[in-house]
């Protein structure tokens, strides 16, 4: 099995970075936090509780497709919340074996999360987030999980996914 490249995605609270981490631990592969790719007008923006524009993403988002591309052989795991399609495009052009783990979750659950944690992304922008997600398709390269597990057992559950997934 090679290692996985891995992007976990999904609306913020989500718990991207603690499953992102777990998985990248068991797999013994890199971890990266997409947010560290936004440049800083991106952070400022959000902070402000302005969403970002697609204008405002792309730039964003060749970064994590080119973190991707050099990790491709060694495997990695990166969190981003490629929220819609197009967006996951960008990220296969740069890497095509990109496995997508997206991780939902119930409105109250991730507003809950989102509002006992320090981070630049602020509940008003749930809502946007949640009318801008495009859900994987059956024909894009990934699997959903739904927050509730823990991110260490959703971690082990994917890992098993992908494993029936190369033997099939």
């Amino acid at each position: 099995m090679s290692p996985p490249l891995v992007v976990v995605m999904g609306i913020s609270g989500v718990g991207k970075s603690a499953v992102g981490h777990a998985v990248a631990d068991r797999a013994d592969v890199p971890y990266a936090d997409g947010d560290d790719y936004h440049p800083k007008a991106n952070i400022e923006k959000m902070s402000a509780g302005q969403a970002l524009t697609d204008e405002d993403r792309w730039p964003w988002l060749e970064l994590i497709g080119g973190w991707l591309a050099e990790h491709d052989e060694a495997g990695g795991v990166i969190s981003c919340s490629a929220l819609r399609r197009v967006y996951r495009g960008v990220l296969t052009k740069h890497a095509p074996r990109t496995v997508f783990l997206h991780l939902v979750g119930d409105h109250a659950l991730i507003l809950s999360r989102m509002e006992g944690r320090d981070h630049f992304m602020p509940t008003s922008l749930l809502e946007s987030q949640e009318a801008t997600l495009e859900p994987l398709e059956a024909d894009e390269n990934g699997v959903v999980f739904d927050v509730t597990e823990t991110p260490e057992r959703i971690a082990a559950a994917f890992l098993l996914w992908l494993r029936t997934q190369e033997d099939a």
